[in-house]
């Protein structure tokens, strides 16, 4: 029973730290929380969450937390790092998520995003709200994560500088004598450019990179007797044509039992040609930005039936040079977060039919001396108004 005391003392203190972080119309906000998190039918409606039992105020009171109700963000953000478990590791996976908002055509930063599995006119694009979540991951057999980090990319935000400073946060918030944090990136995001901007901050980051990349090892040192520009890049390094590749700098080989034998190999100090366009197009000169690019070859995947077994390519910049017995099982981790994402289709209900699971416990309000929530002794009756109250029938 210490355990579970310790346990039960442990998250009553984020919750009232949460609730904290919430100054005006807290207790209200967090409730609506609660009754959102709880409803065991998708929410049709906002007023129809005062009926739920975990909002115990008068619906009045719902309208008011949500029109002057705040949240405290970097309270919030300091709390979950506060509260993060000490015995994960330092690696952080980063992705979006997008809440589809297809028919509100009112919302206000409601752009078009990449979604997995909705499309529109056959494309994997909705109208809709990006987030991009930092989430800390761990090497237990299971798909737990931590999320710390949440960030609404707006249509008019620049998604690559965003990203950077959502990262220089976090990392500000972390403690700088232990560990460098690793951040590992999917194929969308562009690793030379999060290397350049996070150069200075204390962070390593992976990012997965296509198999028709060229990189360029720094050139030969020049003769006394050679005239002309100076070379700014060695010879081609093509990913793809095994021809071109020098010996790695590193290799490591283990075996896994889901994978069988796993090869990794690295070739460090190797840049790409940048050319004056996009991110670079103010530069007089395009920078020479070095990192490491790595390859991971498994010998067959988890569920080998009816898949093509692909090489991995990894980029991977920073503070030293990467480990890679981290670097390939943290990229192969990162995929917990896509399991694990708070905002997905279908989660809360507001914008989807589909009847959702009756919820059969009653949830522990630790904030508070009522341990329990109150229920009704027979099933709640769910009325649920057709259309919003205040509007006409």
């Amino acid at each position: 029973m210490g355990h579970a005391n310790d346990a039960t003392a442990e998250l009553t203190g984020f919750r009232r730290r949460s609730i904290s972080a919430c100054p005006p119309w807290r207790d209200a906000l967090f409730e609506l929380c609660d009754a959102v998190l709880c409803s065991p039918a998708p929410v049709g409606s906002v007023p129809s969450l005062s009926l739920e039992p975990e909002f115990r105020y008068g619906h009045g009171s719902l309208y008011k937390a949500l029109a002057e109700g705040d949240v405290d963000d970097g309270r919030l953000r300091e709390l979950l790092v506060e509260r993060r478990p000490k015995d994960w590791p330092l690696v952080f996976a980063v992705d979006a998520s997008t809440w589809a908002r297809c028919d509100a055509e009112c919302s206000p930063e409601r752009g078009f995003h990449y979604s997995a599995s909705k499309h529109s006119a056959g494309q994997p694009i909705v109208a809709g709200w990006s987030y991009q979540w930092i989430c800390q991951l761990n090497w237990a057999p299971n798909s737990w994560t931590a999320p710390l980090d949440a960030l609404r990319i707006a249509p008019s935000m620049n998604a690559g500088t965003s990203t950077v400073e959502q990262v220089k946060r976090l990392v500000g918030l972390l403690p700088s004598d232990g560990d460098v944090p690793l951040f590992v990136f999917d194929a969308g995001y562009d690793g030379i450019a999060l290397g350049a901007g996070l150069r200075d901050t204390r962070a390593e980051v992976l990012v997965r990179i296509a198999s028709g990349r060229v990189f360029h090892p720094d050139p030969e040192p020049r003769g006394e007797a050679t005239v002309g520009r100076p070379r700014r890049h060695g010879p081609r390094f093509m990913l793809a044509d095994e021809a071109t590749w020098t010996t790695p700098d590193a290799e490591l080989a283990t075996r896994v039992r889901r994978c069988g034998n796993v090869k990794v190999s690295a070739w460090h100090n190797l840049h790409p040609k940048l050319h004056g366009r996009g991110r670079w197009r103010d530069c007089d000169e395009p920078p020479i930005i070095s990192g490491s690019v790595i390859r991971v070859e498994v010998e067959h995947l988890p569920k080998p039936a009816g898949r093509i077994k692909k090489t991995l390519w990894l980029w991977g910049s920073g503070d030293g040079l990467p480990d890679l017995d981290l670097c390939w099982r943290a990229y192969l981790r990162r995929f917990d977060i896509e399991q694990n994402l708070p905002v997905r289709e279908g989660d809360i209900g507001m914008d989807d039919t589909i009847a959702a699971d009756a919820r059969t416990g009653r949830p522990l309000d630790l904030a508070r001396d009522r341990r329990l929530h109150p229920t009704p002794t027979r099933s709640r009756p769910r009325l649920r108004p057709s259309t919003a109250l205040g509007t006409k029938m």
